[in-house]
């Protein structure tokens, strides 16, 4: 019992660690122990400043070394991972501006709107996220001259899009749940087999 409860609280902790660790947001990955110590330096050599002001939405370093992940710094650049796609840098003046700039919507990741992962689909498309309704202003947004029915195919891509991200995470949790329970049933297994051993003695002697 106490083998399977020690088991229980280290697969919980694996699980919120890997929740809680996340890449930092706008940061090329080669980039990311240059933010790891407590004091970083601006990549001018201007000045230094605390990790604590990392993305906090004020520009302390004129070269926007320390906001790559909000548009504070006009002059700072956002990195788009992509994962399936073309990684890119887009100014920071287009995080959080309401357009998907990219592919894998991580400059929208404190904007109200949706943006759909486009990445596996080719990518590097700006697309604006609009209700239904507003059919008209997404194809002038957009630039394009589609049609009514060209729109609704649009919108109901990117649900279908959603709609494949959300059964990842299910698939991902089911398979945590099967590998869990497969693991207190080779436990039990092991436990009924012990107890089978230590058995077998007295039974023999009692005969």
């Amino acid at each position: 019992m106490l083998l399977q409860c020690v088991v229980l609280c280290s697969l919980l902790a694996f699980v919120v660690s890997v929740a809680s660790t996340s890449p930092l947001v706008g940061v090329h990955p080669l980039d990311e122990m240059y933010f790891e110590s407590d004091i970083i330096r601006c990549k001018d050599g201007s000045k230094s400043f605390h990790r604590d002001r990392l993305n906090d939405n004020f520009c302390d370093c004129l070269d926007g070394t320390d906001e790559p992940g909000t548009s504070a710094c006009p002059n700072g650049k956002f990195y788009c991972r992509n994962i399936g796609s073309s990684p890119k840098f887009v100014y920071s003046s287009r995080v959080n501006d309401g357009i998907c700039d990219c592919c894998d919507g991580s400059d929208e990741y404190e904007s109200s709107i949706g943006c759909p992962n486009t990445c596996v689909m080719g990518g590097n498309v700006n697309y604006i996220y609009k209700p239904r309704t507003n059919l008209k202003s997404v194809d002038r947004k957009l630039g394009s001259t589609t049609s009514l029915k060209d729109s609704n195919t649009l919108m109901n891509l990117q649900d279908v899009v959603k709609n494949l991200q959300g059964m990842k995470l299910v698939f991902a949790l089911q398979l945590l749940l099967i590998g869990f329970l497969l693991i207190l049933w080779m436990l039990r297994r092991r436990a009924r087999s012990k107890r089978r051993r230590k058995n077998l003695p007295l039974i023999r002697s009692a005969n």
